[in-house]
């Protein structure tokens, strides 16, 4: 799980892995609820209730709509002028359990039969979208394998799929080939396969060390299967391991806490993720809450995951690690997150997959978030797209606002050059609430968060929506 940047966290995204979880991982989600959805709890509530907290995108995907999928098509049959960086993101919605906390489109129910169709499907998705004149005969310079668990194929399966993308876009110069893993479906041979298939980066879906805690969120892995895929990933010899970790499980405490961390210093990986615990409508969780007429989530509160979190990054920044992010934290300068950094600063996103979601030239997509409607659209010879939107000026502003400012510096002079506009200006009277509450500060053309107003980015980020925007449902 990661936030590639632009992915909703499990807590991928994407995650909508966001992200989705490193960011984030920028991962694809199933986008339910029964009630209007927040896009956070009010600033004096600390409790964790029902609602998305992380902010992985802009427009809110509750404003995509099916009516706007001809823009996309539109685009779609036209060379562009001047391309920006294009990335891949690829979805596996297969898992062995869903873990309670998970909102992400996943099935754990599906046999062989059914993921031999869903990968001919991938496959002829994305060779039908490299006939379109857009991207015709474009080079990613990123691809992103996220879930579900895209480990839980078989190495003949992952064999399959990537001669199949490959051969419609080739990656042969790619940056970065992100793969997201859980421990407990890595093999020796597979961990090497994925390895020869040219996977760089490896991110590890640990979220905790402790075997009780794991099965009380109803994780499928164990720490032992950790331990013993972290090991052979370093003999392989992987560009980058990635530990993905979570504030404020179900059962969390400061003691076992601070053993996590220190599990996690002692693997020494390349990168970490860290999120914060949410609770979205669609998760076992709050199908239990609503059972038992909870309105308060049974995880920590919010103070408490920042608490936690602040803890990590300060304990591993003694150990030399650089904080990146709201989310990440890195060994050394040399480790980089591709599919971040280029997502947050306009990069395209081709989305394969049931309810991936992606941006082309300005214009928000998104797949079919149902298996079988996905499925037969692609079998039928259409691109499964199930709803977009296209940016205006302003809204490709926010959104490219919002995303680089959870890096926790933000140089205004960046949207001068590439919108024309004086950032500090334009979104002075937020920026001055941030000010005024001790979390941001403003030098010249540079906007600075401290450490408290990073960790709690995302209950902010909403003061720079349009009023449209906000306390609107995000999902």
């Amino acid at each position: 799980m990661e936030m590639p940047s632009a992915r909703l966290p499990k807590q991928r995204l994407p995650g909508h892995g966001l992200p989705a979880r490193d960011g984030y991982s920028l991962e694809p989600m199933e986008l339910t609820g029964t009630k209007d959805d927040a896009t956070a709890p009010p600033p004096h509530k600390t409790e964790t209730t029902v609602g998305n907290v992380f902010i992985s995108n802009y427009p809110p995907y509750s404003f995509w709509t099916p009516e706007h999928v001809p823009s996309v098509l539109r685009l779609l049959d036209r060379p562009p002028s001047s391309p920006p960086a294009l990335g891949i993101y690829a979805h596996i919605p297969f898992c062995r359990k869903r873990c309670d906390f998970c909102y992400y489109k996943v099935y754990t129910d599906k046999n062989s039969q059914d993921v031999h169709r869903y990968l001919a499907a991938m496959i002829d998705e994305i060779e039908r979208y490299a006939r379109q004149p857009y991207l015709r005969d474009r080079l990613p310079r990123f691809v992103y394998f996220g879930g579900g668990t895209p480990s839980y194929l078989s190495v003949e399966q992952l064999e399959r799929l990537f001669e199949g993308m490959r051969r419609a876009f080739p990656w042969d110069a790619a940056e970065e080939i992100t793969f997201e893993c859980e421990p407990g479906t890595l093999q020796e041979s597979k961990i090497k396969a994925l390895k020869d298939l040219g996977v760089t980066r490896l991110s590890l879906g640990v979220e905790n060390f402790d075997a009780d805690l794991l099965e009380l969120n109803n994780r499928a892995h164990r720490a032992k299967e950790i331990f013993r895929a972290y090991e052979y990933a370093r003999e392989v010899g992987f560009d980058q391991i990635n530990i993905d970790l979570i504030a404020g499980m179900v059962g969390e405490t400061d003691k076992n806490w601070k053993r996590c961390i220190e599990q996690t210093l002692a693997l020494k990986p390349d990168s970490v993720t860290i999120y914060q615990m949410e609770i979205p409508y669609n998760t076992t969780i709050y199908q239990r809450m609503m059972e038992g007429g909870k309105e308060v989530a049974p995880v920590a509160d919010w103070q408490t995951k920042r608490r936690w979190t602040a803890e990590a990054f300060a304990e591993m920044e003694k150990h030399g690690f650089i904080v990146g992010s709201a989310y990440t934290v890195k060994n050394n300068d040399r480790v980089q997150f591709q599919y971040r950094d280029a997502l947050w600063t306009g990069a395209d996103l081709l989305p394969i997959g049931v309810s991936s979601f992606g941006h082309f030239a300005g214009v928000h997509l998104q797949n079919e978030h149902r298996f079988e409607d996905y499925v037969a659209r692609v079998e039928k010879g259409e691109l499964p797209i199930l709803r977009a939107l296209p940016l205006t000026a302003e809204e490709k502003l926010i959104r490219q606002f919002i995303l680089l400012i959870k890096l926790g510096r933000l140089d205004a002079g960046r949207f001068r050059r590439d919108f024309g506009v004086d950032v500090l200006e334009r979104f002075a009277a937020p920026l001055r609430s941030l000010v005024e509450e001790g979390v941001a500060r403003i030098e010249g053309d540079v906007v600075t968060l401290s450490r408290d107003g990073l960790l709690k980015v995302d209950s902010f980020l909403p003061r720079f929506f349009l009023p449209q925007h906000q306390n609107a449902r995000y999902a």
